[in-house]
């Protein structure tokens, strides 16, 4: 039996898409089963027990990568070939930056990645948060203070600003757009991933 590895979950954004597949990649040849991702529910003999806290159970399973994202559930799915190895919860965009559905694919992958918008405004004699949604296209750190860009380790964009990252999950959608994961799930969808990884967003 296979074993499943179970998380515990840890405590982005601007226009959509439309990717192109160059003949011979992994994109290509992961397309055609994605269609039919695109309209239901993962079900199946291949579908694993879901497990609120997410599980991964994809290292010895090969196959074309790929990742959905079904909003209503606020889970993401991760497919090699047309089985579901992984899933994990996820915080969305709230209703004021949400996360736009569509077929994308993953552009970038960053590490260390920290947001050129978003993050905190410090107090740098106390440390004390005195701003804790900063955007730096309304925010200013005044005298004494200092912006924080807010840190997104293991980064994987998708749709422009938009990217998955680990992040603060509060059971809802509450990001500015970007998918947040739990750390050991953002993870392994890092690790699993590569430059033209089909992305769906339900």
């Amino acid at each position: 039996m296979k074993a499943l590895f179970l998380f515990l979950p840890l405590g982005c954004l601007l226009t959509s898409c439309t990717p192109t597949f160059p003949a011979g990649s992994e994109s290509e040849s992961a397309r055609g089963y994605l269609t039919a991702f695109r309209s239901s529910t993962p079900a199946g003999e291949n579908e694993p027990l879901a497990h609120e806290r997410g599980y991964w159970d994809g290292d010895a399973v090969e196959g074309a990568s790929a990742i959905r994202i079904v909003r209503d559930e606020q889970k993401a799915y991760f497919y090699k070939g047309t089985q579901i190895v992984g899933m994990t919860p996820i915080s969305t965009g709230k209703s004021t930056h949400s996360t736009p559905a569509g077929t994308y694919q993953v552009t970038q992958k960053n590490k260390d990645h920290k947001s050129s918008l978003y993050g905190v405004i410090r107090d740098q004699a106390t440390g004390q948060i005195v701003n804790d949604d900063a955007d730096v296209r309304k925010h200013r750190a005044g005298p004494g203070e200092i912006f924080e860009n807010a840190p997104m380790p293991y980064f994987m964009r998708f749709n422009a600003g938009v990217g998955m990252h680990v992040g603060h999950l509060p059971g809802y959608a509450a990001s500015h757009g970007c998918v947040r994961m739990p750390k050991e799930m953002a993870v392994k969808f890092f690790e699993n991933s590569k430059v033209g990884t089909p992305v769906i967003v339900k």
